[in-house]
C-alpha cells in the first residue's frame, strides 16, 4: 500500500528507541520557563521559538545543532521544570500513538540550579509516571523506560553508569554517551562500558552519526555496544556502484549484482545490532543528504536490524508520525514496512523478553493485522 494518510499512522502503534528529553519540549512551555528563571531567548513567541530551533538545527553541523539545546537545557534546571517537561514527553509521545518509548537525557547537564543527580532522576521519573497515567486516563496508554546520558567530552561517565544502575529497578532501563564524536572516541569510557558489562546492564552508543566507521567500530568492538546510536554512516562500509558486472543467473540471464558489505557492516548485520536511525535529524547534521537518499533504504533492503526515531521533535520539527509519514512518500513504504520497522524496535527495547513479547503480540501485531487487512 503506498500513500499512507498521516492521520491513519498517528492512530497505528508505534515505539521509539532514541529521543532525547531536551529535544523535545514544547516552545510554549519553554517560554514560560524561562520566564520563570530568567533565561533570554531568541523569541518569545512559541510559534516563531518553534521556528527557530528548526532553523538553527538545519545547519549541515552537527555541532552548530547542539548548540540549540543551551536554552532547553536552561530551563530544565528546577524539580518543577524537569517533571513538567517530563510529564509533557509523555503526554505528546502518547497522542501520536507511541506505546513504549525509551527517552534519553544527561543528568550532569541538570545541576545548575542546585540539585542532585539523584534529585533529577527522581524528578524526571516523577514527571513521566504522572504523563503515562494521564495518557492511560485518555484511552492513549504508554510504557517509557529512560535511558542516562554520559556527556563524551566531560568525564562523569562512570559516575552517571553507577547512577543509570542504582535505578535501574525504578524506571532507568539503559545507558548512553552522546555529544560531539569527532575528538571524543567511545573508548575514552572504557571503564564505565566495562562497569556496566559486569552489571548485566544495557547501553547504547552515539556512533557513525559524524564522525564514521571508526565511531562505529568501537562502540562495539572495544565498547560492546547493545545499540548503535544513529549508526547511519555504516553505509560507508557497503559497496554499491552502477557498474558493478551483472551475475549470471541459474537460467542463463543476468542481474545486478548485489551490494557488498565490508567486515563491519556484516559484522553488525549478522549480530542482528539495532541501528536507531533518526531521518529528518541525519539530514539537519549532514549525515545524509535527504530524507530519500537516506541510506535507511539500503539498510532495509539489505536487512538490517533498522529502526526510526525522532532524535529531537524540536530541532527537527517532527513526530514518529511524521518520521514514518516521510519515509512512506519517499520509498512507497506500506504498512507491512512500518509494522516491520515497529517489531524491530520492540525486538530491540532495553526492557525484559516477555514484557517486549506482550507488547509486540498483544498490542502491536493486533493492530497492524486490522491496518494490513
Amino acid at each position: 500500500m503506498v500513500g499512507i494518510a498521516h492521520s491513519d499512522i498517528i492512530k497505528a502503534p508505534k515505539v521509539l528507541l532514541h529521543d532525547h528529553l531536551d529535544g523535545g519540549l514544547r516552545p510554549g512551555t519553554i517560554v514560560e520557563l524561562a520566564a520563570a528563571v530568567g533565561h533570554e531567548l531568541p523569541s518569545t513567541d512559541p510559534e516563531r521559538l518553534g521556528e527557530w530551533f528548526v532553523a538553527a538545527a538545519d545547519s549541515g553541523s552537527l555541532e552548530r545543532y547542539l548548540e540549540t539545546f543551551a536554552h532547553t537545557v536552561a530551563v530544565m534546571q528546577t524539580e518543577e521544570g524537569l517533571h513538567r517537561v517530563a510529564k509533557e514527553c509523555a503526554l505528546d509521545l502518547a497522542a501520536d500513538g507511541v506505546v513504549y518509548a525509551e527517552v534519553r537525557y544527561a543528568p550532569e547537564q541538570h545541576l545548575e540550579g542546585g540539585l542532585t543527580l539523584d534529585q533529577v532522576v527522581e524528578a524526571v521519573h516523577a514527571g513521566l509516571r504522572e504523563g503515562s497515567a494521564e495518557a492511560a486516563a485518555n484511552g492513549t496508554p504508554i510504557r517509557v523506560g529512560t535511558l542516562l546520558t554520559a556527556m563524551r567530552h566531560a568525564a562523569r561517565s562512570q559516575e552517571i553508569a553507577e547512577l543509570a544502575v542504582r535505578y535501574r529497578d525504578t524506571g532507568v532501563v539503559g545507558f548512553d554517551i552522546a555529544g560531539a564524536e569527532a575528538g571524543f572516541p567511545p573508548t575514552r569510557h572504557l571503564d564505565a562500558f566495562e562497569y556496566l558489562q559486569r552489571e548485566n546492564f544495557h547501553f547504547t552508543i552515539h556512533a557513525g552519526e559524524a564522525f564514521g566507521l571508526p565511531s562505529i567500530w568501537q562502540a562495539i568492538q572495544w565498547c560492546g555496544a547493545d545499540r548503535l546510536g544513529h549508526g547511519v554512516r555504516l553505509v560507508d562500509d557497503i559497496t554499491v556502484t552502477a557498474d558493478t558486472p551483472s551475475a549470471p543467473t541459474a537460467t542463463g540471464g543476468t542481474q545486478a549484482a548485489p551490494p557488498v558489505l565490508g567486515r563491519l557492516a556484516a559484522y553488525v548485520r549478522d549480530k542482528r545490532i539495532p541501528l536507531e536511525l533518526c531521518p529528518s535529524s541525519n539530514v539537519q547534521t549532514g549525515a545524509a543528504p535527504s530524507i530519500a537518499e537516506h541510506p535507511i533504504k539500503l539498510l532495509h533492503d539489505l536487512r538490517f536490524r533498522v529502526t526510526v526515531n525522532t532524535d529531537n521533535r524540536l530541532m527537527s520539527g517532527t513526530s514518529m508520525s511524521r518520521e514514518m509519514t516521510l519515509l512512506t512518500e519517499s520509498f512507497g513504504w506500506g504498512w507491512a514496512e512500518l509494522q516491520w520497522l515497529t517489531i524491530n524496535a520492540m525486538k530491540s527495547a532495553f526492557i525484559p523478553y516477555d514484557e517486549r513479547l506482550v507488547l509486540i503480540n498483544e498490542v502491536i501485531k493486533p493492530a497492524y493485522a486490522k491496518l494490513l487487512a
